[in-house]
């Protein structure tokens, strides 16, 4: 009975377990924790229980909110039963990631997203004594196919470790034990954009052992199984944990091997390519240290030294070694302060088919005044890079290098001082160099790329190339090159540059996969080092369906922005000239567009195909045939694809159409149909001009007249980028355009006034209100003749009040000078003759003055109205008939 209920216990606690776990994990991180199931094993790790939590995530909250921190496939915990079943904690003994995935940052503000161990109790927390606490007693430790993803901001640096299997094993819980690791991974690459920029790729393995002493959170090391390809390693020293982001550090590493291809190994280039089969010859030397503090504000000092000498290696179906390979680097800074650091490159150099290179190069106090020396020496014929390294299957390279410059002195910044005396001097020149490969088919090719270097700036004094199909010219001047390539400054340059025919969807396309099954598109990212002022020509442009020709303007490359300055283009038989910024600088995914238009004679159909914000902006221009002119305004932001986030857009602008004529619009067409007026069907549109404003998907049309023949329309209102439509349309029409349906629709109406005591006469135009609503493809057309019937009535009181101030005037006169026979009464006839009084009513002249009062009094009174009326619904037949 009782092997049964121990047996069976964790399966009858489960509930009670899960529980725990998600309060306890609750209770002690600041972050999100998720898994999909509990699983609770006493086969796994007999006689320990295991406790796996499948598809666990992890993410931040607070400064790194909805950041991942971890996700894994199976986290497992092994602990013993009996603490576990009762007592107030669990012993865990064991924990295992499967597939994890591992997302480190540390932002610009020196914090980082792993610190979410809660130190002391919330405010507001409720302290539940129900919830256990984990002891964590571990002995051993695992992650398998792991993946880890590391950068910090402050340093810009980025590290990635791929397939990562890793082990340990020790008692956790002593105050000193030795702790015994395993660690492999499969590719490990470096990427750091410091100083002095470095990238390296490299499969690594590390075994070692760790002498860890609790008591000051030390952990010391001596070993010589530390691999990077195929070189060795050997390392020693401590390493100390003070506080959180505060470390302390001593550790010294050298080669044991002084093997030319061992060192040959860390080039991904050679490793990668029948490296077991290349012959090599040659010594190498490297060893260096690093020792001392690690936090927000100081750095280690190092020191390096790498000696290759006599260097020379073969590929056995290459035809040309690579040989007296001559190298001498070191890198020194004795304090960890980045100004301090000197590097010095004393010797480099190397014979390819009797081609050489020769470089030195010294540089330091590189962020306070920087001192470089260097000289870059030689000639080489690029196609035989490919006789004696393997390039990438598909790799075509050819052309002349030939180069003499050399630069001493402190780099000038901004200012140019007399004082630093810095000499540049030299040229270099680059001949009938063509590059291609399966990922680039295109290529680069340049005819000819000639630099001269001065003490002020290096000239580029000739560039002809072609690169996507373009054939480029382009002269200018860099600023200061020595700076940026320091990691100082931005580079400064102004460049002349004229291209035949550019294909910009191309150059946007470039660097990603362009194969057929995988045209990816991304958005243009523009670098954050690039202070560039660019005056441009161009033949032609491409954009989708866009087609310029002619283009110049100025381009200003600066702040991770591209601002635009009068650049002018003929295109869709007009002229543009557009002034604007694009900037990747708040989001590289969504890039921001600040942009103004003016053009002059644009075809209207030929503006709606080439442009998409045309046509959600003017999707009336689908029906428009003519010429335009325009200015218009428009910000927002665009997809990573380059397509516009039409949901960001907001503007305003004015559209003038100059010539031309709108056809086959279904609202109009539909109105065209109700009221049997052809005239609507086909518009003259000449010298139409309106005003608009965009924003949030909507944009509101100002009313603007337009007129077809004697037909006079005040058109305003809204439509969305949807197609949906909200406008008003004041119409005048000639009752002699009116078809068969539009007038008895009109007399109905009249009829309908009448019988509500409203007076109605009809002149020879017909006002009416018409209200759009509905989509473009699918209009609802509705008619108001609330405007005829206020019109018409107005108009007739109006002639009513003149026509009895005559006869009263009248009256006066032949009261005055009688002429009429004695006893004929005087009498008024309105030209409103109600149905139910067919004879003219005679009054005396007494009636006649307050009959004439009580009309000037309802003159100003607004008559009341108690029907409506539409093209869609109505009782009479000429309503039904729309």
């Amino acid at each position: 009975m009782l092997v049964t209920f121990v047996w069976s216990a964790p399966w009858l606690f489960q509930g009670k377990i899960s529980h725990q776990i998600r309060a306890r994990l609750n209770k002690d991180l600041r972050a999100h924790v998720q898994f999909s199931g509990l699983e609770i094993s006493l086969f796994r790790h007999f006689p320990k229980v295991s406790i796996a939590l499948d598809n666990l995530q992890v993410t931040c909250v607070g400064e790194f909110q909805d950041d991942t921190l971890l996700t894994a496939k199976r986290f497992t915990v092994s602990c013993d039963m009996k603490s576990l079943i009762s007592g107030d904690s669990i012993r865990a003994r064991s924990i295992a990631f499967d597939e994890p995935r591992f997302h480190a940052r540390i932002n610009k503000y020196g914090h980082c997203n792993w610190d979410i161990v809660k130190s002391e109790m919330y405010p507001n927390e409720i302290n539940d004594s129900s919830i256990r606490t984990i002891r964590w007693e571990i002995q051993n430790y695992a992650i398998h196919s792991g993946y880890l993803d590391y950068r910090d901001e402050r340093r810009d640096m980025h590290i990635e470790v791929l397939n990562l299997e890793h082990e340990g094993k020790g008692n956790f819980s002593s105050e000193q034990f030795t702790l015994n690791t395993k660690t492999t991974a499969e590719a490990v690459r470096v990427d750091y954009n410091g100083t002095i920029p470095y990238r390296v790729t490299v499969k690594s393995g590390i075994n070692m052992a760790f002498r860890v002493d609790n008591r000051n959170h030390t952990w010391s090391f001596n070993t010589d199984q530390i691999s990077f390809n195929d070189l060795k390693l050997h390392a020693e020293g401590f390493f100390q944990w003070i506080t959180e982001g505060n470390y302390n550090m001593n550790i010294r590493f050298k080669v044991p091997s002084t093997k030319f291809k061992d060192f040959l190994s860390l080039m991904p280039s050679v490793y990668q390519k029948d490296f077991t089969s290349i012959e090599t010859n040659g010594q190498v030397n490297f060893n260096g240290f690093i020792k001392g503090k690690y936090d927000e504000k100081h750095f280690p000092a190092y020191h390096a030294n790498l000696y290759v000498l006599n260097g020379y290696f073969k590929y056995p179906d290459l035809p040309t070694p690579v040989e007296h390979i001559n190298l001498g680097i070191q890198v020194d800074n004795p304090d960890g302060i980045s100004d301090h650091l000197m590097v010095n490159v004393s010797d480099a150099h190397a014979v390819m088919n009797k081609d050489t290179l020769d470089l030195h190069f010294l540089a330091k106090n590189l962020k306070s005044k920087p001192f470089i020396d260097m000289a870059l020496v030689g000639h080489l014929d690029l196609a035989n890079i490919s006789k004696g390294i393997k390039l990438e299957p598909g790799t075509r390279l050819t052309g002349l290098l030939n180069s003499d410059i050399h630069a001493k002195g402190i780099v000038p910044g901004k200012e140019i001082s007399k004082k630093d005396n810095f000499q540049s001097w030299g040229n270099a020149e680059l001949s009938n160099f063509s590059w291609f490969s399966n990922k680039y088919p295109g290529g680069i090719t340049l005819e000819k790329f000639l630099m001269t270097f001065t003490s002020r700036d290096v000239l580029i004094k000739e560039l002809k190339g072609e690169y996507l199909a373009t054939h480029i010219d382009a002269t200018g001047s860099m600023n200061n090159l020595f700076d940026f390539a320091l990691g100082n400054q931005p580079l400064n340059a102004s460049i002349d540059v004229k291209a035949d025919e550019l294909n910009l969807r191309e150059w946007i396309k470039t660097g990603h996969d362009q194969s057929a099954s995988a045209q990816i598109n991304t958005s243009l990212i523009v670098p954050d080092n690039i202070d560039l002022t660019l005056h441009a020509e161009a033949g032609k442009l491409h954009f989708d369906n866009l087609d310029l020709q002619n283009l110049s303007g100025k381009l200003i490359v600066a702040n991770e922005a591209i601002q635009l300055i009068s650049v002018k283009a003929n295109g869709m038989d007009g002229e543009i000239i557009l002034d604007g910024t694009y900037s990747t600088l708040e989001s590289r995914e969504n890039p921001d567009i600040a942009l103004v238009y003016d053009v002059k004679g644009l075809d209207v159909q030929k503006t709606f195909f080439a442009f998409n914000t045309v046509r959600k902006i003017m999707p009336v221009a689908k029906f428009i045939a003519g010429n335009i002119n325009a200015h218009m305004t428009l910000n927002g932001k665009l997809h990573e694809d380059m397509t516009t986030d039409l949901q960001t857009l907001y503007g305003e602008g004015t559209v003038e159409l100059v010539s031309g004529s709108m056809k086959d619009f279904g609202p109009l067409d539909k109105l065209s149909q109700s009221l049997e007026v052809k005239e609507l069907k086909d518009i003259p549109l000449s010298n139409t001009k309106a005003d608009f404003t965009f924003k949030s998907g909507k944009v509101v049309v100002s009313p603007f007249v337009a007129r077809a023949k004697d037909i006079e329309m005040e058109i305003g209102g809204t439509h969305g980028f949807d197609q949906s439509l909200e406008y008003a349309v004041n119409l005048s029409v000639l009752r002699s355009q009116l078809g068969s349906k539009g007038s008895m629709f009109v007399k109905h109406v009249v009829e309908q006034a009448a019988d509500k005591g409203i007076p109605v006469k009809l002149k020879d135009a017909v006002s009416m209100n018409v209200k759009m609503s509905g989509t473009i493809n699918s209009p609802d057309v509705r008619t108001d003749m609330d405007a005829l019937v206020d019109k018409a009535s107005n108009d007739l009181n109006k002639e009513v009040s003149d026509f009895v101030n005559a006869k009263l005037d009248s009256a006066k006169q032949e009261l005055k000078h009688p002429q009429s026979p004695p006893g004929k009464q005087l009498y008024v006839q309105t030209a409103y003759k109600s149905k139910t009084n067919t004879k003219p009513k005679k009054t005396s002249v007494t009636d006649r003055k307050k009959t004439t009062h009580k009309t000037l009094k309802k003159k100003h009174k607004k008559p009341v109205r108690h029907y409506s009326t539409s093209l869609k619904k109505g009782k009479s037949t000429a309503s039904n008939s729309h």
